[in-house]
């Protein structure tokens, strides 16, 4: 084992992505310090600045509703349930009566999940006032 062996198929695309990996991140760090070194200074007066056109901004507490994040962890639990269904119904022929039990479980979970969101509201829209 005195030399290196160079035969792999793809060795040639695996140099070729790590050499343009290389040179895309060069590029990138070499233009960002272009961009810091002609960006301006006063970083206050750009941020309170109008943009093209609209009112001056003031400095305001964030108004987000977290009713947002309750319709969002509810769209998660409806992707969960279509993952798990989607290989359940291939094989759902070899799983007989028990595939069948486990699914209403795993569905009969859900819908106390879906219930609980009922009863606290999460389904309601409300105003962000």
């Amino acid at each position: 084992m005195s030399h290196i062996e160079i035969s792999h198929p793809y060795f040639g695309i695996f140099l070729m992505l790590i050499l343009t990996s290389a040179i895309f991140f060069g590029l990138v760090f070499i233009a960002s310090k272009i961009g810091n070194s002609f960006a301006s200074k006063n970083r206050k007066k750009l941020g309170l600045g109008m943009y093209e056109c609209g009112p001056i901004p003031i400095k305001q507490a964030n108004k987000m509703n977290s009713q947002f994040f309750i319709v969002a962890l509810v769209f998660i639990l409806l992707d969960i349930e279509v993952v798990f269904l989607f290989p359940w119904a291939l094989i759902f022929k070899y799983l007989g009566w028990f595939g069948l039990f486990e699914i209403l479980i795993f569905i009969l979970l859900l819908a106390i999940g879906f219930l609980y969101a009922y009863k606290k509201g999460a389904f309601e829209w409300q105003s962000i006032k």
